[in-house]
């Protein structure tokens, strides 16, 4: 609450200075004020009921400030704003807010429309009542007392909410015609100011780009597909709202496109492909890849596979609950006359294909990032850089992918796949045991790096000699020969390294090499050099501890008690008188106390 009163009196001071500038006119940076608002207030997280709240807060608070009020607390009395009261630019204020407030719902439900499709209808109400307000604000902006960039800024505010109003309505051409008029403005107000101010309005036109190459392939351009894949590519690693809303609009756009695919070929056998989604990650597949080709940095190619990593997860997902949901397919997996796995297990072994095979390129091509790293010299010393363990545990992951590729349903028999599974294997056996050595050198223990480097060798051979008859399947893998060729350096300079660490091991004087069975702790005034305190037990203390005698506790005999003679006390002790009968009933009832 202390950072929206903040704002608030920051706007103010801004007003006043507006209108004390000479005959400038009212004025109001209306997307500057709805950024700050939307960043300091939820959007940054897409948080938008936080922002209408937020939104209706200012209301009020702006409302009391200038004395506006809609009624009491019994009864409400509404009240327009007119171009006669028009005085402070917080009028103006007003009724971006209620827009402001209207939109945010609006989006709002939008999120939540996606598990209840009902709230669409709210939504688009909340829509049209956010344009309402944009226009309100544009024609109290025709006013002469407000300047010519808070007129430019309304009217783009007012084209941009109208461009969503009928883009949610699917009507693409108002909604691209609304847009391009929205953008149009944002260019010329960027054009018309300094770098600095000008990067808001740059901002808010590559926000409304992708929504027009979305309603100009809605309307027929078959290019804009391609234009929002490029988009994709130029957003780089951020994500953010712009990534978010960018691949809603792929989606969109592949699953108009889905509806003419109906079958899909993998390894000689063709499947038909009736669940929607499978369509659509299938068809927008070789778009992803080629995105991850053309990446311009390894950060993008990473962020683009975990995009395809979560779609296929997603899609997996959804074959197996059709496999379950139908009985048919549950009680019988297999075909008993041929033999072949049926159509939606083989299209769930493909899509599983899909997605370890994506697995092990990303992580190959970490490797190849880190692998590259790891050559370069290190500036600074004291930051923790990468080292081969990272490599092994990369093309551990890697192994266990392809372990799980050649027990994938329905190609047991089809030895030609296994073939090529089993020499991947060799491979990436053949790295991680190049950089389990590269560990082992790092800590110098050159005998087990000397012979890990050996079964490196023996893994490259056999991956060359198996190599023949299967051409086709190396080429995405790493090259062999390079390897061969770095592990024989890497040999020779571990060879020169070992000799080095022994010769120069300097000569122990024999007088500090007395062994003495002393514990450390008995002989700390005189030094020897003892290699048993370097083992797992060191000699320090002696334990447990010798007795030592310790002074007892003294103990005390009064010897004169037996010869002491103490006084008679007969006269002090009381006689008791023999009452008999009579002083029995007198003590019941109390006569003899």
């Amino acid at each position: 609450m202390a950072g929206e009163k903040h704002v608030d009196t920051k706007l103010v001071g801004m007003d006043e200075n507006k209108q004390n500038s000479g005959n400038a006119g009212l004025g109001l940076e209306i997307l500057q004020i709805i950024k700050d608002s939307q960043q300091q207030h939820g959007l940054r997280h897409g948080d938008y009921q936080r922002y209408r709240g937020y939104c209706s807060r200012r209301l009020r608070r702006i409302r009391k400030t200038l004395g506006f009020k809609m009624g009491n607390r019994h009864k409400f009395t509404g009240k327009k704003i007119t171009v006669e009261m028009l005085s402070d630019s917080r009028y103006l204020l007003i009724v971006l807010m209620e827009a402001e407030r209207a939109w945010s719902y609006a989006m709002q439900l939008k999120q939540e429309a996606n598990t209840e499709p009902r709230k669409r209808f709210h939504l688009l109400s909340r829509l049209r009542k956010a344009a309402k307000n944009g226009e309100r604000l544009e024609r109290l902006c025709e006013s002469p007392r407000v300047d010519a960039k808070t007129k430019l800024e309304a009217q783009a505010y007012t084209s941009y909410l109208s461009g969503m109003v009928q883009f949610e309505l699917q009507q693409w051409k108002a909604a691209m015609e609304a847009f391009n008029k929205c953008k149009t403005i944002y260019e010329k107000l960027a054009s018309a100011f300094t770098e600095e101010q000008a990067v808001l309005y740059h901002q808010r036109v590559e926000e409304i780009s992708p929504n027009i190459r979305y309603c100009a392939y809605n309307i027929g351009d078959q290019n804009a597909m391609n234009d929002l894949m490029q988009m994709r590519l130029s957003a780089g690693g951020g994500g953010g709202m712009m990534a978010e809303k960018l691949e809603t609009l792929i989606t969109q756009t592949r699953a108009k496109q889905a509806a003419t695919m109906s079958e899909v070929e993998w390894r000689g056998r063709t499947v038909p492909v009736k669940i929607d989604k499978a369509r659509i990650f299938l068809l927008g597949l070789g778009d992803n890849e080629a995105a991850i080709t053309q990446a311009a940095n390894e950060e993008t190619k990473e962020r683009l596979y975990e995009t395809l990593l979560v779609e296929c997860r997603d899609t997996i997902q959804a074959v197996r609950e059709e496999i379950k949901s139908d009985s048919k397919q549950r009680e019988r997996a297999v075909d008993n006359e041929t033999g072949k796995v049926s159509n939606l297990q083989y299209l769930h072994s493909y899509l599983t294909y899909i997605k370890l095979c994506t697995v092990v390129k990303r992580n190959e091509s970490m490797a190849h990032v880190l692998h590259a790293k790891l050559k370069e010299p290190q500036p600074d010393e004291s930051k923790r850089g990468p080292r081969p363990q990272d490599l092994i545990r990369l093309y551990e992951i890697i192994l266990q992918s392809l372990a799980e590729l050649s027990a994938l349903q329905g190609l047991e028999e089809d030895h030609t796949f296994q073939k090529e599974v089993s020499l991947k294997t060799l491979v990436y056996k053949a790295y991680r045991c190049f950089f389990i050595a590269q560990s082992y050198v790092l800590v110098k223990k050159w005998s087990e790096a000397l012979v890990l480097y050996e079964r490196v060798l023996k893994y490259a051979r056999e991956v060359q000699s198996k190599a023949k008859s299967l051409n086709n399947s190396l080429k995405d893998l790493p090259d062999v020969q390079e390897l061969i060729s770095e592990v024989n350096a890497e040999k020779y300079s571990l060879q020169a390294a070992a000799i080095l660490d022994t010769g120069d091991v300097p000569e122990i004087p024999q007088q500090l090499q007395v062994k003495d069975n002393k514990p450390l702790c008995e002989r700390l005034e005189a030094f020897h050099l003892d290699p048993a305190l370097l083992g797992k037990q060191p000699n320090l203390v002696q334990f447990p501890p010798d007795f030592q005698p310790i002074p007892c506790k003294p103990l005390f005999f009064d010897l004169a008690l037996n010869h002491v003679a103490f006084p008679p006390l007969d006269d002090k002790v009381e006689q008791k008188g023999k009452g008999g009968l009579t002083g029995y009933i007198k003590g019941i009832f109390g006569f003899g106390s």
